[in-house]
C-alpha cells in the first residue's frame, strides 16, 4: 500500500493542498482555494498599512481544498495518508480567549479585525516595534541579538501590543496570541486549550524572541517594563518549543470528517513557509534559499559549530532547528518583491480601469472581460519591453522598499524611492528600475550574510516569480553575479511541509531521509550574463547611496 502525504501551505491569498506519494516523492495531487473574505478586500486598510484575515477564511478554505484534492487523487487515497504538516505566512498572530478560541469566532468579534489574524505585511505597529528595541538594547543582555537587533512592525510582540492598545475590549478578552502555525495545528489536532497548546519553534525563535539560552524567552519583568499588558501575556506562553519533524497532535474526530481523512492521523508542529520551502530546495550551508513571492524569503542554515556565538546584524533571526533540526537557520528577506511589481501594474492601468469601468460603449460582461485581460497581461508585456533596454540605458535608479525594509535592519518607516526620471521615462523604463531594485535589494541581503562570516555559495529560487519571468530572472542573477537554480516543484512550501509530514508519519526516521527522496529537483539555470554583471557593480553603488540618503532622511 502506497503511503501518502498531505503538505498544507497557507500563503498571503491562498491555501494549497499537495498530495505527495512518500515512496518516490510524486506530486500526485494539488488544490489551491483563494480566501474568500481577504479577495473582497474585508477588513483591511491600505492606507494605515492594516492586513487583517479572519480565522475562517483559512478553515474553510482548507476544508475546500483538501475535498478538491480527492477528486484529482487516485481512488481510497484519503484512507492512505500517514502524516500531514502545515506551513503558513509569519508572523501572523491571533488573539484567544482563555479557553483557546481565536476571539473572531465569536459572535461578538466577528466583523472585528482587531480580533483577527495580523497579517504578517501588516504594519501598524512600527511604534511598539521601536520601544521593543529600544529596551532590549538598553539592558545589559540583548534580548534581539539572535533576532538581528532591530524588532519589526511584522513580528509577534509589536503587533500584540499596538492591537491591545488600540483595541481595550480585544485587549481583556485576550488570553494570548497565537501564530497561525501554530494555531493551524492546535486546531485539527484539537489542542487549543491554553492548557494543551504547544507551539513550533520556528515562528517562536524567529518572530517572538525566544532562545533556549535564557531559558526560553526574556523575562517577564522585561516585557512588562515595556508594557504591563505585555508582561501578562509573557507570563501566559509555554517556554518549551517543537522542531516541525516532532509530532504535535493527531487528527480529532471532527477534522477527520471535514478533511475525509483517517482520524488520528498524525500532525507535525507547523511552521512558517519560507521555511519549509527551504527544506524541499534541500537548504545547507553554503547555499542560500530565496522564496519569491509577494514579499521575498531568504533561508539559509549553519553548523552551530561554525557559527558559534556570532550574532548576525539585520536579518530575521538565527534559530537552533527552526529549518532543518541540528542546524541553526538563518533568516532574512524583503518586504516586498512581487508586491513592488503588482503596485505599478495598479498604478499605470488605474485609469484604464476606471474609465472602462465608466464606459457606456460596453456592457458589464466586456468590461470585466476586458479590465481582467489587461490586468493579467501588463507585467508580461512591461517585462518584454524592459528587457530590450540595455543595462543603464534608463537612467534611473530606484529603492525596492514600498513595503517599509524587512532585512537588512529591519525599518518600516523607510519608503521607496526613484531618480532619474525624465520625459522619456515611459513604463517599460520605470519596470525594468523597479525589477532592478528587487534585485539590488537581494544582493544587500546576501552581502550582509557574507560580510557577517555566513558562507553563501549559490542561490536557489523558488515561487512563482521565479517560474514566470525570465527577465526578473536574469537580471538577478546578473545584479547577484551568480548561477541561479529554479526548483521544478510549483509547490515548494507544501512540499516542504509533505516532507515533514512523511517524517511525524515513520515514513522516514528524520528529516534529511525524506529529503534525499521527495525534495525537488532543478528544472533551470540562470547564468550571469559576464558584460551585465560588470555594468551592474557600479548601478549597484547608485542603489546604495540613494539608500542612504532616504536613510538620513528618514533620520
Amino acid at each position: 500500500m502506497t503511503p501518502y502525504v498531505l503538505g498544507l501551505d497557507f500563503g498571503s491569498d491562498s491555501v494549497r493542498a499537495l498530495l505527495v506519494n512518500a515512496l518516490n516523492g510524486e506530486e500526485v495531487a494539488s488544490d489551491v482555494v483563494h480566501y474568500p473574505r481577504w479577495s473582497k478586500g474585508l477588513f483591511c486598510a491600505r492606507a494605515k498599512d492594516q492586513f487583517r484575515q479572519h480565522p475562517l477564511d483559512y478553515t474553510e478554505s482548507l476544508v475546500q481544498a483538501v475535498q478538491n484534492l480527492w477528486a484529482k487523487a487516485p481512488p481510497g487515497a484519503a484512507q492512505l495518508v500517514v502524516g500531514l504538516s502545515f506551513d503558513t505566512t509569519g508572523s501572523t498572530p491571533i488573539a484567544v480567549n482563555q479557553d483557546g478560541v481565536a476571539l473572531a469566532l465569536l459572535p461578538e468579534f466577528a466583523d472585528n479585525p482587531n480580533a483577527m489574524f495580523v497579517l504578517w505585511k501588516d504594519h501598524t505597529a512600527v511604534k511598539e516595534a521601536q520601544e521593543i528595541t529600544a529596551a532590549a538594547t538598553a539592558v545589559p543582555e540583548n534580548y534581539l541579538k539572535f533576532e538581528g537587533g532591530i524588532y519589526s512592525s511584522e513580528w509577534y510582540w509589536a503587533k500584540a501590543l499596538h492591537v491591545m492598545r488600540t483595541d481595550p475590549v480585544v485587549a481583556q478578552a485576550a488570553c494570548l496570541w497565537v501564530e497561525h502555525c501554530d494555531w493551524i495545528s492546535a486546531v485539527v489536532t484539537g489542542t487549543t486549550d491554553l492548557q494543551q497548546l504547544r507551539i513550533g519553534r520556528c515562528a517562536a525563535g524567529h518572530k517572538m524572541m525566544w532562545h533556549a539560552s535564557w531559558g526560553g524567552y526574556p523575562p517577564v519583568a522585561f516585557f512588562a517594563g515595556i508594557d504591563p499588558l505585555l508582561g501578562d501575556l509573557r507570563g501566559r506562553l509555554p517556554t518549551e518549543t517543537f522542531t516541525a519533524d516532532q509530532i504535535c497532535g493527531r487528527l480529532t474526530n471532527e477534522w477527520s470528517s471535514k478533511l475525509g481523512l483517517p482520524a488520528g492521523t498524525p500532525v507535525g508542529f507547523g511552521a512558517i513557509d519560507a521555511h519549509m520551502g527551504a527544506v524541499a530546495a534541500n537548504v545547507k550551508p553554503g547555499v542560500l534559499t530565496k522564496i519569491m513571492g509577494t514579499s521575498t524569503c531568504d533561508i539559509t542554515v549553519a553548523n552551530g559549530a561554525d557559527i558559534g556565538n556570532k550574532t548576525v546584524r539585520g536579518i530575521c533571526g538565527q534559530v537552533d532547528g527552526s529549518v532543518l533540526p541540528g542546524l541553526v537557520g538563518l533568516e532574512a528577506g524583503q518586504s516586498a518583491f512581487g508586491d513592488l511589481y503588482a503596485w505599478f501594474r495598479e498604478l499605470v492601468n488605474w485609469p484604464v480601469v476606471h474609465l472602462v469601468q465608466r464606459s457606456a460603449l460596453l456592457d458589464d460582461a466586456t468590461k470585466l472581460a476586458l479590465i481582467h485581460d489587461i490586468q493579467d497581461q501588463t507585467l508580461t508585456a512591461l517585462g518584454i519591453e524592459a528587457a530590450k533596454l540595455s543595462v543603464g540605458e534608463t537612467g534611473l535608479t530606484a529603492l525596492d522598499w514600498v513595503n517599509g525594509r524587512r532585512t537588512p535592519d529591519a525599518d518600516q518607516t523607510v519608503a521607496m524611492a526613484i531618480t532619474g526620471l525624465k520625459m522619456g521615462s515611459q513604463a517599460p523604463q520605470v519596470f525594468r528600475a523597479l525589477v532592478e531594485a528587487t534585485a539590488f535589494g537581494a544582493r544587500a541581503i546576501i552581502e550582509r550574510f557574507k560580510d557577517e562570516g555566513i558562507v553563501i555559495n549559490s542561490v536557489v529560487v523558488i515561487g512563482g516569480i521565479s517560474k514566470k519571468s525570465d527577465f526578473v530572472m536574469q537580471v538577478c542573477a546578473d545584479v547577484w553575479n551568480c548561477p541561479i537554480d529554479v526548483l521544478e516543484t510549483e509547490q515548494s512550501c507544501a512540499l516542504g511541509a509533505a516532507i515533514f509530514a512523511a517524517t511525524v508519519g515513520g515514513v522516514y526516521a528524520n528529516v534529511a531521509s525524506a529529503q534525499l527522496v521527495m525534495a525537488s529537483p532543478v528544472c533551470k539555470t540562470y547564468v550571469p550574463n559576464t558584460q551585465a554583471a560588470l555594468a551592474y557593480e557600479s548601478l549597484y553603488r547608485h542603489y546604495q547611496r540613494l539608500a542612504g540618503y532616504v536613510n538620513a532622511g528618514t533620520k
